[in-house]
């Protein structure tokens, strides 16, 4: 089928939005309507080749839609069910068997190859290969083939704003993730979030769900930093200012805070957000970097029980933490909708221009899909304690 898709033809260059064609769904495969797709910086990443994803491709990795059709074998998803869309995994490995589809075995060659599993391609213009499958979607289009595993069926409710739910599926559930999943903070706790954008705004929220009582942010943009005050954060230190490390521990009293998250991908921030730990505390890192980029760490500090781990994609099971951030969503708790500016997929460069100056926090590339049918959902006072794990 033909649809319309923004294509990196050489990396750097900007965006192109052309007509391709679209393989029909295959087995286990659903072919979903794009209604919304949220602009990220791992999509710049992989654009300028920061990433090892070859071209020319279609990215875009927060997808959200209604399903149009399904494949041989599909079970559980159906023809107008509105869905959000996730990364790939194989749901064989161990770790996706754990419940930790984040570090699949097969991560990379089902979300970054370009490709399906099999080798073959979704996409094509003139009998000419265009790579997709970017995080198992390739979303900056009008129509999208991806695995039904990726495809998560969300409730419809009178009003839903379709579009705006995909950061769900990335920046959302990493920065909540982080917080509720895997560092896990405890009421009354400290916590600095490096980074302002959507992951690191998300933190907040999530800091503020968790109860933690001091919420520092850190960032460079007095704009976005401003942002995420109003979302909770008590307090925001700019970067431009010098560095961070002794305003937080004298934000905390000299001991240092009890968690931190970097955000940004930059190693001399993440040195920051290791060294602003009180002793024992935990710092995440959910920003990505280029592949191979070092950091310099301080051993004695790790040595006083510090640690440091990664985290991907917030660690939760998707087909379950998803719904339950709408469910705080729609209780007020978490509206990350406030960070989201619109725009139609044939602005995407002038979207990413504006990201990246700072003016806006999460742009979403929207298309015109009508609304789902509104069914029975669950209702608002449903718990989220613990939705996020396998």
């Amino acid at each position: 089928m033909r649809i319309t898709a923004a294509v990196t033809e050489t990396a750097h260059e900007p965006f192109a939005v052309r007509e391709l064609e679209l393989a029909e769904p295959g087995p286990d495969e659903v072919l979903v309507r794009i209604a919304g797709t949220g602009v990220c910086h791992t999509d710049l990443s992989a654009r300028d080749a920061r990433l090892p994803v070859p071209l020319p491709a279609v990215f875009g990795h927060e997808g959200a839609g209604v399903v149009e059709r399904v494949g041989d074998g599909v079970l559980g998803v159906s023809p107008g069910d509105p869905v959000v869309l996730n990364y790939a995994t194989c749901g064989s490995c161990r770790p996706c068997l754990r419940g930790n589809g984040a570090y699949c075995h097969e991560f990379f060659a089902r979300n970054m190859s370009g490709r399906r599993p099999d080798g073959s391609s979704r996409l094509s213009a003139g009998g000419s290969v265009i790579h997709d499958s970017f995080f198992g979607q390739s979303a900056f289009a009008s129509h999208a083939v991806v695995p039904a595993r990726s495809a998560i069926v969300v409730d419809a409710w009178p009003g839903l704003p379709l579009e705006v739910l995909g950061p769900l599926g990335c920046g959302v559930q990493t920065g909540a993730g982080s917080v509720l999943n895997v560092l896990r903070c405890e009421a009354g706790s400290s916590i600095a979030v490096f980074g302002t954008g959507m992951v690191g705004c998300a933190a907040v929220l999530a800091a503020r769900i968790a109860g933690c009582t001091t919420i520092i942010v850190v960032g460079r943009n007095p704009a976005r930093l401003a942002r995420a005050e109003a979302l909770g954060a008590t307090h925001a230190l700019n970067l431009a200012d010098g560095e961070a490390t002794a305003a937080i521990r004298s934000l905390t009293g000299g001991a240092g805070a009890d968690y931190s998250l970097e955000a940004t991908g930059a190693p001399e921030v993440l040195r920051q957000a290791v060294d602003c730990l009180t002793p024992g505390g935990t710092c995440g890192l959910a920003g990505v970097p280029t592949p191979g980029t070092e950091v310099k760490l301080d051993m004695f500090g790790l040595l006083l029980g510090r640690r440091v781990v990664g985290i991907v994609e917030g660690e939760g099971v998707p087909q379950s933490f998803v719904p339950a951030l709408i469910r705080l969503y729609r209780q007020g708790r978490l509206p990350f909708d406030q960070l989201i500016t619109r725009y139609p997929l044939e602005r995407i460069n002038e979207a990413i221009d504006d990201m990246k100056a700072g003016r806006v926090t999460k742009p979403v590339l929207t298309l015109d899909v009508p609304a789902p049918a509104a069914r029975n959902t669950a209702t608002d006072r449903e718990a989220v304690a613990g939705a996020g794990h396998g």
